[in-house]
C-alpha cells in the first residue's frame, strides 16, 4: 500500500515527509487515460499534495493548482484527511498531453505546463480557506513547490517528486520535502544541499523497492533522521451525489424551469475521479420542485 512517514533530523531542526505513491498516481492514471507526459505532471503534483498536506497542522485538506500556458493549461490535486489516512484525488484538464522526452531523457512536464502560477489553498479545521499564488519557477512541479516555500513560507527546502510512467501504465512514484526549521545551524543547511544534490532519483529508490522510511533514510542518512509517524495514503474522492443534486439546484429558476419543459435528463462528471452521476427527468423535476426559488410544471 502507498504510505507517508513524517520525520525530523539534525536534532529537529529539519523536518522531513516522504512517500511512495506509485498506486494512487496509477489509479488517478487510469481514471483519466493519462497519456505519460500528463501523469508525470499529475503524479508529481498529487505526490506533493499528499506531502503537504501531511505537514499542515489545522488544515483540513490542501489543494494545488497549476495554472500555465502549455498544452496542459491546469492540473489540480487535493489532499485530505481519509480514515485513518490521507486521500488523494487530482485530474489534469487534457490528460492526452504527451510531448517528445527532454534534452536530459526525463519527461518535459515544464513544455507541458509552460509559464504560469502555482496556487495553494489551505482549508482549516473551521472551513476558512487561506490561499497563496506564485509565479511558476520552471514548470516541473518540484521546483514549483520548492519556490512556493522560499516565498509564501519563507521556508528553504528541498523538494524531490518522480513518476516513472510508460504507456500501459505507472512503474513508481513517489516524492520526499525536507524544510528546514529554525534554529538550523549552518552545517546542517550545508550538510541537507549536499545530501540533496546526491539523492539519486525517487523513482529510481522507488522502483528498486525502497519504501518511504528508505526515501529518508537516502536524504538524511548523515543527518540522525527519527521516524515519527506513517500514514496509508490511497486514491479517494469527496464527490457525492448529495454535492451534484445541489450542483443543479445552483444552476436557477431559468434553467431548471427548462430542463424540466424539455423534461431533460442530466449526466454529471466528477472532474476529479470521473464518476458518473445520471439524474433522469424526474429527477431534475423533483430537484426543480424542492428548490425555493421556483416550481416549474412539465409541459405535454
Amino acid at each position: 500500500m502507498d504510505h507517508l512517514v513524517t520525520a525530523t533530523a539534525a536534532e529537529g531542526t529539519v523536518r522531513i515527509r516522504a512517500a511512495v505513491t506509485t498506486r494512487l498516481v496509477a489509479e488517478a492514471r487510469d481514471r483519466h487515460d493519462c497519456a505519460p507526459t500528463a501523469s508525470a505532471a499529475l503524479g508529481r503534483l498529487m505526490t506533493a499534495a499528499a506531502l503537504m498536506g501531511s505537514g499542515l497542522k489545522g488544515a483540513r485538506r490542501v489543494a494545488l493548482q497549476v495554472a500555465g500556458d502549455g498544452p496542459l493549461r491546469n492540473v489540480v490535486a487535493e489532499a485530505f484527511e481519509s480514515g485513518e489516512g490521507i486521500g488523494v484525488r487530482g485530474y489534469a484538464l487534457h490528460p492526452d498531453v504527451d510531448l517528445p522526452l527532454a534534452h536530459n531523457g526525463k519527461f518535459n512536464v515544464s513544455g507541458a505546463v509552460g509559464r504560469g502560477v502555482l496556487q495553494v489553498t489551505r482549508t482549516l479545521e473551521n472551513g476558512q480557506p487561506y490561499t497563496g499564488i506564485v509565479e511558476l519557477t520552471s514548470g516541473e512541479i518540484g521546483d514549483d513547490i520548492a519556490g512556493y516555500y522560499a516565498s509564501s513560507e519563507q521556508t528553504p527546502s528541498v523538494v524531490a517528486l518522480g513518476v516513472l510512467a510508460s504507456p500501459k501504465g505507472i512503474l513508481a512514484a513517489g516524492g520526499v520535502i525536507a524544510e528546514l526549521m529554525p534554529g538550523a545551524r549552518e552545517h546542517t543547511i550545508d550538510a541537507l544541499a549536499d545530501a540533496a544534490a546526491k539523492l539519486p532519483p525517487v523513482t529510481a529508490l522507488v522502483r528498486a523497492g525502497a519504501d518511504a522510511p528508505a526515501l529518508v533514510r537516502a536524504l538524511a542518512a548523515n543527518m540522525e533522521p527519527k521516524l515519527l509517524q506513517r500514514l496509508p495514503l490511497r486514491f479517494a474522492c469527496r464527490c457525492s451525489r448529495q454535492k451534484v443534486e445541489l450542483a443543479i439546484r445552483s444552476l436557477g429558476a431559468a434553467t431548471l424551469g427548462e430542463m424540466v419543459r424539455e423534461h431533460r435528463s442530466q449526466d454529471v462528471t466528477c472532474d476529479y475521479c470521473g464518476r458518473v452521476y445520471e439524474l433522469t427527468s424526474d429527477e431534475v423535476a423533483t430537484l426543480a420542485s424542492s428548490d425555493g426559488r421556483t416550481r416549474p410544471r412539465p409541459q405535454g
